[in-house]
């Protein structure tokens, strides 16, 4: 498995751009700042998730004064080729996503996990442990989705029925739903419970297979012999179903779900303290790469395939010594690293490429 090919059209400051990595090792987009490397591995990430890791806006990764935005990718998957295909075309008032692999449209994210898992590290995710709960929650979605593939189904059945929940939430306008509102808000409740015990038992089951990683690969990273907890954390006490019962008359006011799945976190401790609040700031840095690395074992368990590895400018966030034990626990397989500065001396990079010389 492996990326062959990537080509951008009008995606942010590039008009064209054309990568044909190293299949099996490590190639090294080196330049200056500012010049579109962490957007390569932007496109990258769009083609294996549908999303970006650096803005929620799609329009944002189209270059200013256009209106469609191509990135197109050919993968190699069990001597298979496999080519995906992501569109951005800017509209009047919004931008609309069209994804394709191999001519179809992916039935869920888990047919994008199937042709390009990959894992990332970025200076943002590097403090993933210190950061609120969103970028936890989005880690644990991705890797659930990469370990299983029919986890993506479970992900979109749960996004659906809670965009019809709160829909039907903001549509009461604060008053308490009767008669046939009433039973119409029961239904969605009762889907989104349904939905939502699926979601949490996957997202257990994962944590609870990488908190062992998680310790062994932090006793690399730190040197040291602290002990990691890592558990998953439900917003409500109980039941789900008695939870949105109690908390029914604080949804209808504010016009969503409060409490369920995508409230959730995981919950980091480093010696028994909260890591989140009482750690150090490298302290937390080898938990977020732990559990990167974590994630990344657990794909090559599950599914005996290699994650694409990107690597954002990871090492200007980390001192030489954390540096070097991060490069020995790397797996080898296709790497994509940016940098503006020399590599760390255990970094063999099989190609190096100027982005500034492909530049169009």
């Amino acid at each position: 498995m492996g990326l062959q090919q990537l080509e951008l059209r009008n995606v942010r400051r590039f008009s064209h751009y054309l990568l044909q990595p190293d299949p099996d090792a490590v190639t090294v987009l080196l330049s200056s700042n500012g010049t579109g490397k962490t957007t390569i591995l932007e496109a990258v990430y769009a083609l294996a998730t549908a999303g970006s890791f650096r803005t929620s806006a799609a329009s944002d990764m189209i270059t200013t004064n256009a209106t469609l935005a191509e990135v197109h990718g050919v993968v190699m998957n069990d001597h298979r080729r496999v080519g995906i295909d992501l569109t951005l075309t800017r509209g009047a008032r919004n931008v609309t996503k069209k994804m394709l692999v191999n001519g179809q449209r992916p039935r869920s994210r888990a047919d994008l996990a199937a042709a390009l898992p990959i894992t990332i590290f970025t200076p943002e995710g590097v403090d993933m442990v210190r950061h609120g709960p969103d970028q936890r929650r989005a880690f644990l979605t991705t890797l659930i989705t990469d370990v299983d593939l029919t986890s993506g189904e479970v992900v979109e059945r749960f996004e659906r029925t809670l965009r019809q929940r709160n829909a039907l939430l903001r549509a009461l306008r604060g008053v308490v739903p009767q008669g046939a509102e009433r039973d119409e808000l029961a239904v969605w409740t009762s889907d989104f419970v349904a939905a939502s015990e699926n979601l949490v038992a996957k997202r257990q089951r994962i944590v609870k297979e990488a908190a062992p990683l998680v310790q062994s690969y932090y006793e690399e990273l730190a040197r040291e012999g602290s002990q990691v907890g890592v558990r998953y954390e439900e917003s409500w006490t109980g039941e789900l179903g008695s939870a949105l019962t109690r908390a029914l008359g604080d949804d209808v006011h504010r016009g969503y779900t409060t409490l369920g799945p995508h409230r959730d976190d995981i919950v980091i401790s480093l010696n028994g303290r909260d890591a989140r609040r009482q750690a150090s700031q490298g302290e937390q840095r080898c938990l977020a790469l732990a559990l990167r690395l974590a994630g990344h074992e657990l794909v090559i368990q599950h599914r005996n395939v290699q994650p694409l590895l990107l690597l954002d400018d990871i090492f200007s966030e980390l001192d030489p010594r954390r540096s070097d034990r991060l490069l020995s626990l790397l797996p080898v397989g296709q790497t994509l690293v940016t940098t503006a500065s020399p590599l760390p001396s255990g970094l063999a990079a099989a190609a190096i490429v100027d982005v500034t010389k492909e530049l169009t």
